[in-house]
């Protein structure tokens, strides 16, 4: 028990300290490039507060598998060096109990991830971007941009109402079949959301389905569709991460701007990446195995560092090829941490052995 404590002591506190100054340094270089404009509109140092408060929750999580990674590090090579694990080891320590003790440190980082990533940050986002939005003066706003998306079988055209999030102005709608043959094209100079339902203003619907070609022009017409006003803030949001309840509505028939492959990779990831933190402990523990009376040490401390940034680069990199749909989702998603996690037991059982 008292091993297990001070085991936990030393990895945790390295984390948190590693965390507190990379969080540190990220949120004052986010300040160093937001700061302007937030004062530029008049929003004085609360706004400035308020901005970094927003942001808070999306940089602690950019920063937590590398707190980790160094945190674990530090930890690890202070007792190498101070010959604590050596003295575990002779005292009948194996090195999985070595893990097993230092685990707990990691499992609090991921559940703090899976909480912060799944609960908060989508929230602070969101309020941030619909903040920057209210706040921007009126002569820097950028007139609607039109964007196409994909509604089920539909693909609609359209630009967003910035008055209204329920509103739609000079929107196409492209029906197809499920082959992906073109059935009808509609075409209207506004679509509203009321009373739980779309309805069209100034509508003209051209049949293009064999044999059936017409063209019908409607004041008002009745847009049968999934798409929900929450479906517009997301389409025609500034956010650039996408949250998984947007990925889950996208592939439930809501709008989507992106392919499938994109937002089941969203969906994985959010599950995926949290365990990155795991990951970094288990290729940092070698560096408190080795002996530090000759010039091993450094080496295997260049090549721990180094194998935790290699991952960060694997997995992104799988990642977005996943995204593009050349990779399996479930391959692109887990097999980054997978892949490294089994290389590091692997070089902790040979350790174990010799």
């Amino acid at each position: 028990m008292i091993l297990a404590r001070f085991i936990l002591k030393v990895v945790g506190f390295r984390i948190l300290a590693a965390l507190a100054v990379l969080f540190a340094v990220l949120q004052v270089l986010d300040l160093l490039d937001a700061t302007t404009d937030v004062l530029d509109r008049g929003l004085g140092v609360s706004g400035v507060m308020r901005y970094a408060a927003l942001r808070a929750p999306g940089l602690l999580i950019q920063a937590m598998p590398i707190a980790v990674l160094a945190g674990s590090l530090l930890a690890f090579t202070q007792l190498g060096r101070e010959s604590a694990i050596i003295a575990m080891r002779a005292s009948g320590v194996s090195t999985f109990r070595l893990i097993g003790l230092s685990l707990p440190a990691a499992l609090v980082v991921v559940a703090a991830h899976l909480v912060i990533g799944h609960a908060i940050a989508p929230r602070t986002d969101s309020a941030l971007e619909r903040w920057w939005r209210v706040t921007e003066p009126v002569g820097d706003r950028k007139p609607p941009e039109s964007r196409s998306f994909r509604v089920g079988a539909d693909i609609v055209t359209a630009t967003a109402n910035p008055d209204r999030d329920t509103s739609l102005i000079d929107v196409r709608i492209y029906r197809r079949t499920p082959t992906g043959l073109l059935v009808t094209r509609t075409t209207a100079s506004t679509a509203r959301f009321d009373n739980g339902a779309w309805t069209l203003t100034d509508a003209r619907v051209v049949t293009i389905a064999e044999g059936a070609h017409g063209v019908r022009d409607a004041p008002r017409l009745a847009w049968p569709t999934t798409l929900r006003p929450v479906d517009i803030q997301t389409v025609f949001g500034d956010t650039a991460a996408t949250t998984s309840a947007e990925a889950r509505r996208a592939l439930r028939e809501g709008a989507a701007l992106r392919s499938p492959a994109f937002y089941q990779m969203t969906l994985h990831r959010a599950w995926s990446t949290p365990f990155a933190s795991l990951v970094m402990l288990l290729l940092a523990i070698p560096v408190g195995l080795v002996s530090y009376r000759g010039a091993q040490a450094p080496v295997v401390l260049a090549l721990c560092l180094g194998a935790g940034l290699l991952f960060l680069v694997v997995d992104g990199l799988m990642a977005a090829v996943g995204e593009s749909g050349v990779l399996p989702v479930l391959l692109a998603a887990w097999g980054g941490p997978i892949v490294f996690a089994a290389a590091a037991m692997m070089v902790l059982l040979r350790e174990e052995g010799a």
